[in-house]
């Protein structure tokens, strides 16, 4: 064995998602999966701009598990350049489609920010890239070591 827990999945369809300006890049990924029937995707890629971003990180030094004292909240007004959008979605335990997304935004200086994605809205595009994971036996929970959602796999399924 490989070592850790790994799952073997099939490529499923393929989509091109144009998010438009003004709408949420998370909540539009999960209403889309809803309409389309999509338990588990991976983001191939995203570019475009943003602004109003809501995000986090982990403070350095952190111990786990990792609880919301040992993160650190951002709010950013932008705009932004997106430089990259990647995760996955993944149905949780009660079966709801739910995401894991980082984002890596470019600021007009050049600097560039990012973290975990909790939401962004489009300020002129955004075009994603999202390819269906056709895999049984996994559910995203909540790691009591790790303090944070994660995928769970069954692998007797």
């Amino acid at each position: 064995m490989i070592g850790g827990w790994y799952k073997e999945w099939q490529q499923g369809r393929r989509f091109i998602i144009k998010v438009e300006p003004g709408e949420k890049i998370r909540e539009k990924l999960i209403a889309f999966a809803k309409e389309t029937g999509v338990k588990n995707a991976v983001v191939v890629s995203a570019v475009g701009s943003v602004l109003n971003v809501h995000y986090r990180g982990i403070k350095t030094g952190a111990k786990r598990p990792i609880t919301p004292p040992r993160m650190h909240q951002h709010e950013a007004k932008g705009p932004f350049e997106l430089l990259g959008l990647e995760g996955n979605l993944i149905c949780n335990e009660n079966g709801e489609v739910d995401s894991h997304l980082h984002i890596m935004l470019a600021k007009s200086s050049g600097e560039v920010i990012g973290g975990h994605l909790f939401e962004a809205e489009v300020f002129a595009s955004c075009e994603l890239l999202l390819t269906e994971m056709l895999v049984e036996g996994i559910e995203r929970h909540a790691s009591k070591s790790g303090g944070t959602q994660t995928i769970f796999i069954d692998e007797e399924v």
